[in-house]
């Protein structure tokens, strides 16, 4: 495990820093935020979400399971299909302003390596 200092100059504690840093690992796969952009737009069952991805239902499914287990995203069964949403807009926002600044020009990882 790797120290770390964290300097209290905002008024945000060690576990708050942890937590963020939880959240950040979480998204920090494509193909999960692939799902969170999506669901800005709204609810989506499964296959809306493996067809907008081009990828495997057991693939999205298990990157369903750990979005729904850090509380990111929620389900409800209308009829035989599962519809998962947003838990709030929060990490939308987050999703969309990381998006948005790759776009920016002079963001480009590659330009920014020493």
């Amino acid at each position: 495990m790797h120290g770390c200092l964290y300097v209290n100059v905002w008024g945000v504690g060690h576990e708050e820093y942890e937590s963020a840093g939880e959240l950040f690992r979480i998204l920090s796969a494509p193909l999960r935020l692939a799902i969170i952009d999506r669901l800005t737009a709204g609810p989506a069952a499964v296959h809306a979400l493996v067809a907008a991805s081009g990828e495997s239902q057991p693939l999205i499914s298990q990157h369903l399971r750990v979005l729904r287990a850090a509380k990111l995203i929620k389900v409800h069964t209308r009829g035989r299909e599962r519809v998962y949403s947003l838990t709030d807009e929060h990490v939308a926002h987050i999703v969309t302003d990381a998006i948005r600044h790759t776009r920016e020009p002079g963001t480009s990882q590659e330009e920014n390596i020493p």
